[in-house]
C-alpha cells in the first residue's frame, strides 16, 4: 500500500519566478564559434577542391563560406517560432473551459487507470474482485487514515463503524457478479463522507 495521500497527488504548486537580473550573454561566444564553424568548412574544401584538381582563390573561398553562415543566421533569426508538438494545446488567452480529451496528461492518466479496469470488469467478473475492489479498498483505508487515523487493519471495530455496514460488507465479502454503475456510485457516495 502507498503512503501518498490523495491530497498529495492533487496538489499543485507554481513554479517560483526567476528572482534578480539576468547575466548578460557575450556576443563574442557566438561569433568565436561562428568563425571556428567558417574555418572548418574553409578547410575541408580546400582539401576537397585540390583533391579533384581545382584551385579558388582563399579570400573568394572565405567570403563565400561567410556569406553563407550570415545568411544562415539571419534566416534563423527570422523563421516563425516551431508549431506547438502534436497533442499538445495551445494556450492562447482565455480558456473556454471545457476538457481537452485528446490530450495526454495527468488527468486523462488517472481517469484511465479506474476507466479501463472497470471496462474489463464487465465481460470478467473476476477482473473487478482482483483489481478494482482492493483499489476501492485502499481508498477507504487512505481516507479513513487521513481523517481519523486508522485502517481496516489496524483498528477493524472502528473501521467497520466509520465505514458503515454496506461498505464494510462490500469491501469484505467480494461481489459474485460486478456491481451496476448505480451501485458503485451509491459505495462512492458512501466512501466520501467518510
Amino acid at each position: 500500500m502507498s503512503s501518498t495521500s490523495i491530497d498529495d497527488l492533487l496538489a499543485f504548486e507554481e513554479e517560483a519566478a526567476p528572482t534578480g537580473p539576468q547575466a548578460r550573454r557575450s556576443r563574442v561566444g557566438p561569433v568565436l564559434r561562428s568563425l571556428a564553424w567558417a574555418a572548418g568548412v574553409v578547410a575541408v574544401l580546400i582539401v576537397g577542391l585540390r583533391a579533384v584538381g581545382l584551385q579558388v582563390s582563399l579570400p573568394v573561398l572565405v567570403a563565400g563560406v561567410l556569406a553563407v553562415l550570415v545568411i544562415r543566421r539571419v534566416t534563423a533569426l527570422v523563421a516563425p517560432p516551431p508549431p506547438p508538438p502534436a497533442g499538445g494545446r495551445a494556450v492562447t488567452g482565455e480558456e473556454d473551459g471545457s476538457y481537452n480529451w485528446g490530450a495526454r496528461d495527468a488527468l486523462r492518466s488517472a481517469i484511465n487507470r479506474w476507466e479501463w479496469p472497470l471496462d474489463w470488469s464487465n465481460t470478467r467478473p473476476e477482473r473487478f474482485t482482483e483489481v478494482v475492489l482492493p483499489r476501492i479498498g485502499e481508498l477507504a483505508d487512505e481516507r479513513m487514515r487521513l481523517k481519523h487515523g486508522v485502517t481496516r487493519e489496524s483498528d477493524p471495530a472502528r473501521a467497520r463503524a466509520l465505514l458503515g455496514d454496506r461498505l464494510w460488507t462490500f469491501l469484505e465479502t467480494p461481489p459474485r457478479r460486478t456491481p451496476s454503475p448505480r451501485d458503485l456510485a451509491v459505495i462512492v457516495a458512501e466512501l466520501e463522507k467518510i
